[in-house]
């Protein structure tokens, strides 16, 4: 059927929401999936997805795609998945995105193409998350997500980091016949997707099949390289034609408090690594059975420090939150899901010290209650210490989850003559490009710590600027070695 050719009963489909309603794919209940680590939720079934993308009321302004970061084009593959077109609508989910069925499950959709849904006023919003990674996994599973390399254009660009950024920009590049080399410090691909987030939002497997996928579209990856270190950004720039650095933000954010330095006291980072993965990090093994875990922090990686914890035996998992329930920073989904699983709040309390015993390990920590006074510039009401109201929370362990700035950079690594924010970030035009031509930057490293769909956008979006600007070196060259082959309008 022609795309184009109006579907029979379409008029009709503008009401379906009324009569179906939004139905989730099934989820493992707490008391099993708290004991590994294995995703939790399943996929629906054919007869299922048609149904739920049959509640699409395709609006012809959709602010769903508005509300994506990517501007998927959700009611296009929404209206195929409805008559079982799913090859196709897989087709159409991966024109915009470098790897849908990963944000598929790590976006909180609730806070972007779900949240925008105008069925969201009236009724549940349509399942869009759910409905892109059934698209995506029914189209692997079939074999339809091929990757051939296309002919090499001559010109070789860097990419500095293989985090979700650095793999859609890559991705990109090579799309259009650039010989792309990837730089990683770590010992395989995926950045926060594969040593960040635990399997049960995002299996390994899934992770490195994309990262497959890639590598097949000619991309060459090298491992355990530190670039600044084993390879200065002045040899890259020598060696390349253009370089995209991506290397992130996983500098964690310290606990500021008395007692911050004893033993127990733990970033959110390393201990997710150490329980999610084989990677080695700078982090004595921690065995939490039987143990009181206080995780300090709202956010997605609180959330995941605190689902690990239970996963790994600990007898309390307790979060302490400076702000009420409400003000999470968080995926909605996250925090529900921690909840149901075990995990315990202690809303409004922020820390003013760590207690420790005679051997030097944590034995409590000491909080203050707070309040929420006037918005903060953010528009956010700034929380503010009740006097007087200070208590303790029995702990063995205090994971810090506050979240990551970009690490400084080293003197003689070539990335000192960047050009850096006041936050740290480094600095980037329109363009995506740094204060040094050829150099361009995305995802957290210059946008600070954010959604793994915005870090993918940031790829995309590099790789089309590099681009325009290599396509135009490269005229401007021939402009001025054969002129007479250069039109006027390209000089």
């Amino acid at each position: 059927m022609d795309n184009n050719t109006p579907t029979p009963g379409a008029g009709k489909r503008k009401y379906t929401w009324i009569e179906q309603h939004r139905t989730n794919p099934r989820k493992r209940p707490a008391d099993e999936r708290v004991h590994d680590f294995r995703e939790i939720y399943d996929l629906y079934d054919e007869e299922t997805v048609m149904a739920q993308a049959r509640r699409c009321i395709n609006c012809p302004e959709a602010l769903c795609m508005e509300g994506c970061p990517l501007q998927n084009r959700i009611p296009e593959w929404m209206l195929l998945t409805a008559e079982g077109r799913f090859s196709e609508a897989a087709i159409v989910s991966q024109s915009t995105s470098n790897m849908p069925e990963i944000c598929s499950r790590v976006c909180p959709q609730e806070r972007l193409c779900e949240g925008s849904c105008v069925l969201g006023e009236k009724s549940d919003p349509v399942a869009i998350g759910a409905v892109e990674r059934f698209i995506n996994e029914w189209a692997f599973a079939h074999g339809e997500v091929v990757a051939r390399p296309v002919p090499p254009n001559g010109m070789k660009v860097a990419v500095v980091g293989a985090g979700p950024s650095g793999l859609a920009c890559a991705d990109q590049l090579a799309r259009r016949g650039y010989t792309v080399t990837v730089f990683e410090a770590a010992p395989n691909a995926g950045g926060l997707l594969h040593n960040g987030i635990p399997g049960f939002k995002l299996e390994k497997h899934v992770v490195e099949r994309r990262v497959d996928i890639i590598r097949r579209r000619g991309v060459q990856f090298r491992f355990n390289v530190k670039v600044g270190e084993d390879v200065t950004l002045h040899e890259l720039r020598e060696d390349f034609d253009a370089v995209f650095l991506a290397m992130g933000a996983q500098k964690p954010k310290t606990l500021n408090v008395p007692g911050a330095d004893l033993q127990g006291v733990v970033p959110a980072l390393p201990f997710l690594i150490q329980k999610n993965t084989d990677t080695p990090v700078d982090l004595p093994p921690l065995d939490l059975k039987g143990k009181r875990v206080v995780v300090v922090g709202g956010g997605d990686t609180a959330m995941d420090c605190l689902r690990t914890s239970i996963r790994c035996g600990a007898a309390e998992a307790r979060c302490v939150y400076r702000r009420d329930e409400a003000n999470m920073p968080g995926s909605r989904k996250d925090y529900l899901n921690t909840r149901e699983e075990g995990a315990q709040f202690t809303f409004l309390a922020n820390p003013i010290e760590v207690l420790g015993d005679e051997q030097g390990r944590v034995r409590a920590l000491r909080c203050i209650r707070m309040e929420l006074g006037p918005p903060d510039a953010s528009g956010r009401r700034r929380p503010q210490p009740v006097e007087g109201s200070e208590f303790e929370i029995p702990a063995d362990f205090v994971i810090v989850a506050f979240g990551f700035d970009p690490f400084p950079f080293k003197e003689g690594s070539g990335f000192e003559e960047l050009k850096i924010t006041r936050w740290g970030t480094v600095e980037v035009d329109q363009n995506k490009m740094t204060n040094l031509p050829g150099v361009f930057s995305g995802g957290d490293l210059a946008r600070g710590p954010d959604l793994v769909v915005r870090a993918v956008r940031d790829g995309r979006d590099g790789a089309a600027a590099i681009h325009r600007y290599l396509v135009a070196t490269r005229l401007m060259s021939m402009a001025v070695e054969q002129p007479e082959n250069v039109g006027m309008e390209v000089i």
